[in-house]
């Protein structure tokens, strides 16, 4: 025997499915059967009374069953009623009202009975109401006069229909009545105000009340309110109002929640067991009251607890015996509070528990039908056979009834009937039938042969195996052919033979059967099963935030079964995509273009095949600009300040970081907006400081992190009052034009800085030290005054002060003013110069008086100028430098002279107005230098052993020429430097025939000047003496030999090869071997100097910054070294050939271009030429 297992209560969603499949034991209609109702109308069946009333009855059985109806307790006979049909093979009545019928004829209680041999059936008790829609009762309304600030209740007292209307308040324009805290409509219908507004004036409350059976809405006359406050009325008014006109007498005034309804302390309330109970109450008061529900002893229920209108109904859904107990709701305002308790006691009408199950037995067999329900209070339990109380019904000696359990024992053929068990209450009333069939059949199974199941791993698989047989079948399954029994805690056998599976892998696919036994048979029954890989989303779409405008994209990609065809769906909000051209639905991803604000919300990709369904959400969230602050509204004006206040606009999902308030000055600046303050984003309202005379606006601007809102509109205008400025001109300064005059200017104040109309400037002066009264002039729009007839360049007292038609402004503080300047009278005197090298010189001069400087000392300027070369003896243009040193130096540095000339240079004070009156020239000479590098060389006239040169002189001298160094040194066919020869010439010569040189051979020059100082820069050149007849000959003949040719060839090729790997290494940062022979063949100078062979020191490059080593010249006639002067470089002046800081700091720089030094390397000015190249080859 098979182990039977039920349903594990951690697989809850098969239970549906299990009862669903449960339905299959039913009896096969092919066999005897009692009848069962499959189809009935309500217990409460209202009706359409325009419409024919169709009263549902059907039921199955074999053979089918004939049917009947009562009406009212007694038998309803349809064929004596012309109105009245029943549906062929049916036993639904259908009672004919539109042609000429009235359904009030036909209200009662209707039950419907199938019978047939082996039993019958009977319905529940249908009560038929037609629906009514009554007209208002007419009557006369009153107008409502009621004072501000108290309550008021209209009325609306529906007539009462079938079902109840629905009710609501609209106006005349059908427009429904807006609602809030302080006005709502109750559960009864009628509108309270908490307190009455002068809005609240109208002529148009109506109530309607929709009636949804007969789709009619029926009108209720209007009511009229008008809202008065005792101040705005006259004596003669208020005397003509009647005492019940008035809902008071005293002034409006602030008042403590008063409870409109329900009234009293306490109340009580039933509700039945899953209803909905709704509990109200709703307060008057000024201000308006805020209601706040608590239960009393324990807490609301969770996910049951609803709020509605404005928190004046306290719904609960589905409730239960455990939701009663004592609901308080509590109204409180500012002044106080008040409170309701309502009891409340759900009962219940029957709920089944066990309700009745068909019997099949065969004969000989025993069983039972259980009816069990609860209720409150407990219902009782009555049973019927086949329609008729049990008491009366024909006896059964298998059959005995005990309470709420019917026990059959030895059931024969005979035994089979229909039973109906009866629970009721005051509350209501549950009937449900139950047969009992005897029968003898063989097992049969219903589930069809072959059947395949698809199922996705890792999911249960029930393979079904519906069957019948009286008595019941024993069931058992195997897999495979010649499978074995399956039996194992792998799988579960459901008592309706259906096979489980909880976790179905790969190797459940199969063939398996089911077999179905009992003493009259044995049947079986093949199904297959295959197991499909999930469906997954192995990329799903991610959170998104985008600014509005722009675009997105959600991505799907997924993996599925080859077998099975997946379609993918995407909602917005779980409902279908909008229908718009911007979303583009892709093969795995969904785009959205030029995104709005109506696409922000959750996105869903849904994968579905037949057998399985799996999804992916993302939210979108769409960010923008804040949208504009709006009502702006100000409050507690005062003098100097205001308060602001603003209901932010939308923040576009992202959140205000802070607001900016400007404001308009509609007096002085219309149109203009300043910028006032800025307040945090969580903040809305500001206190602003405001000036006297301005005719203020203001708008706030939203920031977040996307950008600044739109402006708000603009606030209402404000008007400060006028009063005496409280600040004075800015900026106050005097100073003079010209020499007799003191121009005193300051910044005018702006519009709104006046306070008040009539702004004017009160100026005022004297000279500083002296014992004068002060001048003082009132001047208007305008920001200068020129006071004439002054001394020249003395100090002045100024003060400006600002006043208007209210009044001066605070004593302005006093500002130090100067009257005019001339320019100096007296030179710089003592003027010396100290000549520091041949480049540099030193000049000194005595301070003038400050008297006579007339202004502002603001420095000395030097004129300096060559006037001649010593070397040359030449005039040339003068050309005249300046070095201007600030403030009150007495000395200072003049760089860049010419070495081995003649100087002139004289000194001048300088103050605001010019220049004064020049010392004596003072003239200088500078000493010898090095020269600088010959002009030109040239090498001429090669021979197979000689080379002639030629040379020009220093373009710059610098001094008396000495002489001239030469010195070169071959270079071989491999680069490689010969050791270096050095000729000293006479300086009168200008060319040298050098001998005994050997033939096809390339050279080096290096070629500079002298001086009594050193030598100067040199300039290289480069030349190759010829070959011999012989040697040219010879080298003809292998030029026109194929070997050499090929040869030349074949070193062609290496040597490209070579330049481009030079050329790779080079750009990788690398060394190759041209670059170290080329660090080889530096310059002979830079080889360290033996005194044992007399060879030459190192020489540094200038060009290259390389430090100089022991034995070096200076390179430059220009270069200046340190340890020549002891002078810093702040003493440096200010002029055309260099830059100097205000306090006459040289910050330029003197250099001259250095050429190369000799040296025993292969670098040259130029590449050699090929003939060269060939020359050095051979």
């Amino acid at each position: 025997m098979m182990k039977k297992k039920s349903i594990p209560a951690s697989k809850p969603f098969l239970i549906l499915f299990l009862c669903q499949i449960i339905s299959a034991l039913d009896v096969p209609l092919d066999l005897s059967q009692p009848p069962t109702i499959t189809h009935q109308s309500p217990k409460d069946y209202i009706v359409d009374p325009r419409e024919n009333i169709v009263i549902q009855c059907e039921a199955k059985g074999k053979p089918p069953p004939s049917f009947s109806w009562t009406r009212n307790g007694t038998h309803f006979d349809i064929d004596k009623d012309a109105q009245v049909t029943m549906k062929p093979n049916s036993g639904t009545l259908v009672i004919n009202i539109m042609n000429g019928g009235k359904a009030e004829a036909y209200e009662g209680v209707y039950q419907c009975t199938a019978r047939n041999e082996r039993g019958a059936a009977i319905s529940n008790n249908i009560v038929i109401r037609p629906s009514r829609s009554p007209l208002w009762t007419k009557e006369k309304l009153e107008p409502n006069q009621v004072r501000e600030g108290d309550s008021l209740v209209l009325h609306c007292r529906p007539p009462v229909g079938l079902p109840p209307p629905i009710i609501f308040w609209m106006d005349n324009a059908f427009q429904r009545l807006p609602q809030s805290e302080r006005v709502s409509q109750g559960l009864n219908g009628d509108l309270y105000f908490s307190n009455v507004q002068p809005e609240d004036t109208r002529e148009d409350y109506i109530c309607y009340a929709r009636f949804n059976h007969t789709q009619t809405i029926q009108q209720k006359q209007p009511i009229s309110v008008k809202v008065f406050s005792m101040d705005s009325l006259n004596d003669t008014i208020a005397a003509n109002l009647s005492d019940t006109d008035i809902y008071g007498a005293k002034p409006a005034t602030e008042r403590q929640p008063v409870l409109l309804t329900p009234t009293g302390s306490t109340s009580t309330k039933v509700e039945l067991r899953g209803n909905v109970l709704l509990l109200e109450c709703i307060a008057a008061g000024l201000p308006t009251p805020v209601i706040r529900w608590i239960k009393e002893g324990g807490e609301l229920p969770a996910n049951r607890t609803f709020f509605e209108n404005f928190k004046k109904t306290l719904k609960i859904i589905d409730v239960s015996e455990a939701d009663s107990g004592n609901y308080k709701c509590i109204a409180r305002n500012t002044l106080g509070s008040v409170h309701h308790v309502i009891s409340v006691t759900v009962k219940a009408a029957p709920y089944w528990i066990t309700a009745p199950r068909n019997l099949v037995l065969s004969p000989g067999e025993d069983g039972t039908l259980i009816c069990r329900a609860n209720g409150n209070p407990k219902p009782s339990i009555s049973w019927l056979a086949n329609g008729v109380p049990i008491a009366i019904a024909p006896e059964d000696p298998s059959r005995k009834v005990d309470g709420d359990t019917i026990i059959f024992s030895h059931v024969q053929e005979r035994s089979s009937a229909v039973y109906q068990c009866n629970a009721s209450n005051e509350y209501g009333y549950l009937l449900a039938n139950a047969f009992v069939n005897v029968l003898a059949e063989p097992p049969r199974i219903l589930t069809p042969a072959n059947k395949l199941y698809q199922v996705i791993a890792d999911s249960p698989a029930l393979l079904d195996c519906a069957y019948f047989g009286s008595p019941k079948p024993e069931i058992e399954w195997f897999k495979g052919v010649k499978g074995s029994i399956l039996r194992g805690n792998e799988y579960v056998f459901h008592d309706n033979g259906t096979l489980e599976i909880p976790v179905a892998q790969k190797d459940s696919t199969g063939t398996y059967t089911c077999v179905a036994r009992n003493e009259l048979g044995k049947i079986q029954n093949e199904v297959h099963l295959e197991i499909k890989d999930p469906t997954m989303i192995i990329k799903q779409p991610e959170y998104k935030v985008v600014q509005r405008y722009g675009q997105v994209s959600f991505e799907c990609i997924i993996k599925h079964d080859s077998t099975l065809l997946p379609t993918v769906m995407w909602l917005k909000d779980n409902d279908e995509l909008p229908d718009d051209e911007r979303f583009l639905v892709g093969k795995d991803n969904l785009t959205i273009m030029n995104v709005t604000d109506k696409d922000d919300g959750t996105y869903t990709c849904i994968v579905n095949t037949t057998l399985d369904s799996v999804s992916a959400s993302a939210v979108l969230t769409v960010v923008a600009r804040p949208n504009p602050p709006f009502d702006l509204e100000l409050t507690g004006q005062l003098e100097r300040s205001i308060e602001l206040s603003w209901i932010p606009g939308d923040e576009n999902n992202s959140p205000i970081t802070h607001f900016v308030i400007e404001y308009e000055d509609g007096l002085h600046e219309p149109g203009v907006w300043h910028y006032q303050t800025e307040v945090p984003g969580t903040q809305t309202t500001v206190q602003l400081k405001l000036s006297p005379y301005v005719n203020y606006s203001f708008r706030v601007i939203a920031v977040n992190k996307i950008g600044r809102s739109q402006p708000s509109e603009p606030s209402e205008q404000y008007l400060t009052k006028s009063a005496s400025p409280d600040e004075n001109p800015a900026n106050v300064q005097g100073i003079g034009s010209e020499p007799d005059n003191l121009v005193i200017t300051w910044e005018s104040l702006k519009g709104f800085q006046s306070n008040g109309p009539g702004l004017q400037y009160k100026v005022s002066w004297r000279q500083k030290d002296v014992d004068d009264e002060w001048t003082s002039v009132i001047v208007a729009n305008v920001s200068k005054y020129i006071v004439s007839g002054t001394p020249t360049f003395v100090p002045y007292e100024i003060k400006v002060q600002a006043l208007n038609d209210l009044g001066y402004a605070p004593e302005p503080s006093e500002v130090i003013g100067h009257s005019g300047e001339d320019l100096p009278m007296v030179a710089p005197g003592n003027v010396q110069v100290h000549v520091i090298n041949s480049t540099l010189a030193k000049v000194h001069w005595d301070p003038v008086p400050l008297k006579s400087v007339r202004g502002h000392l603001q420095g000395y300027k030097v004129y300096y100028w060559k006037v001649q070369s010593l070397s040359r003896r030449s005039r040339r243009h003068v050309e005249k430098k300046i070095l201007t040193f600030r403030g009150n130096k007495t000395f200072g540095m003049l760089p860049g002279l010419e070495p081995y000339s003649s100087y002139k240079l004289n000194v001048r004070v300088v103050n605001g107005k010019g220049e004064g009156p020049a010392s004596p020239d003072k003239v200088f000479k500078t000493p010898e230098g090095v020269p600088s590098s010959p002009s030109y060389l040239k090498i001429t006239n090669p021979t197979l052993d000689s080379l002639t040169l030629e040379w020009g002189s220093p373009t710059h001298p610098n001094g008396v020429l000495t002489s001239y160094i030469l010195k070169f040194q071959p270079i071989n066919n491999t680069h490689e430097l010969g050791p270096l020869v050095e000729i000293r010439i006479p300086a009168n010569e200008s060319s040298l025939i050098l001998k005994n040189l050997n033939y096809s051979t390339r050279y080096k020059f290096y070629f500079n000047a002298q001086t009594s100082v050193g030598s100067g820069s040199q300039i290289t050149e480069e030349a190759v003496t010829i070959m011999d007849e012989a040697m040219a000959s010879r080298q003809v003949d292998i030029a026109t030999q194929g070997w050499f040719i090929g040869l030349m060839c074949a070193v062609a090729l290496l040597i490209l090869i070579l330049l481009i790997v030079c050329f790779i290494r080079r750009n990788k940062g690398g060394k190759y071997p041209v670059k170290e022979k080329e660090d080889a063949h530096a310059d002979p100078e830079i080889q360290p100097m033996k005194e044992d062979d007399g060879t030459f020191g190192e020489y540094s490059d200038a060009e290259d910054h390389k430090p100089l080593k022991k034995g070096s010249r200076t390179p430059s006639d220009r270069t200046v070294k340190k340890e020549d002067s002891d002078d810093s470089l702040v003493d440096y002046g200010e002029g055309v050939n260099g830059q100097f800081n205000e306090d006459g700091s040289f910050i330029g720089q003197y250099s001259g271009k250095k050429e190369k030094e000799p040296a025993e390397g292969n670098e040259s000015s130029e590449a050699p030429s090929p003939v060269n190249a060939m020359n050095s080859f051979v």
